[in-house]
């Protein structure tokens, strides 16, 4: 297995949507608590900023885990090896660990990024290939077309939110899971139950959320600029949550809270 699948990666520090000197500072802060997997994307325009920040974390381009998205602008034959190979110059290195596809095309016809995905994989600008906001029907037709395994499918993913149908297409296809938006923009803070669950493991109610969704199968990632939050997040491989808490937060996915919806992203899919 590759180093995305490596303990130590389940857990990658988001970069989306800092800047500048806020990026950096960020970024100091989690290579020195332990991070090493760091998640960026083009779309967010800080691919320079995420590649001076771990330049200067001094930690080994091999103990790094970095992965970066093609910008749903770029999926032409003229555009996206030239936009991955400056994605790299940015990020100060000759590869990425994992190169995602943003977005579906708008258009609905994945065929076409996805072969061009799997030539910057063939090329070596890429050590592992994905995706993010697929749903099983285009999980289900990608295993088909790309000849690397796809290591990722990088979705919304948090306890107010049921993905139970992609979780089993994840397993069918044999795509994994890594989510965004894990703490649902703050909002899984306004229900109690998880600093309660929290109190009787001695943890946060930000770290029984990250839990849940690491045992649910799913690898995380997360951003804060806060040091007490960036470290917190980190610290969540030492306890395990009961069969019954899982449960009682399952069921809250019933909410069905929804952030990037067609209203924020007007070519997103029909979700499952």
């Amino acid at each position: 297995m590759t180093i995305y699948f490596e303990k130590n990666h389940q857990r990658a520090f988001g970069t989306f949507p800092l800047k500048d000197e806020t990026l950096l500072a960020a970024i100091a802060c989690a290579a020195e608590t332990g991070y090493r997997a760091f998640d960026t994307a083009q779309m967010y325009e800080n691919e320079a900023t995420t590649g001076e920040g771990l330049a200067a974390s001094g930690i080994a381009r091999e103990d790094l885990c970095i992965t970066t998205k093609v910008n749903i602008e770029n999926f032409t034959e003229a555009a996206f090896l030239s936009s991955v190979e400056q994605s790299l110059k940015d990020l100060r290195t000759d590869y990425v660990d994992v190169l995602l596809l943003h977005w579906p095309p708008a258009d609905g016809d994945i065929a076409p990024s996805l072969k061009l995905l799997q030539q910057a994989h063939d090329r070596g600008l890429a050590r592992n290939i994905g995706v993010s906001n697929y749903t099983v029907a285009m999980l289900r037709e990608a295993v088909k077309i790309v000849e690397a395994p796809l290591v990722s499918n990088q979705v919304e993913f948090h306890p107010l939110l049921n993905q139970d149908k992609l979780l089993a297409g994840a397993n069918e296809t044999g795509v994994p899971l890594s989510a965004y938006c894990s703490v649902a923009r703050g909002e899984v803070f306004k229900n109690p139950l998880f600093a309660e669950i929290g109190a009787a493991y001695g943890k946060g109610a930000g770290q029984v959320v990250l839990r849940w969704i690491l045992q649910k199968g799913v690898s995380v990632n997360v951003m804060s600029t806060n040091p007490v939050n960036i470290k917190a997040n980190y610290e969540i491989m030492d306890f395990t949550l009961s069969h019954v808490d899982m449960a009682r937060i399952d069921a809250l996915t019933s909410a069905g809270f929804r952030i990037v919806d067609k209203d924020l992203v007007p070519w997103a899919p029909e979700w499952d």
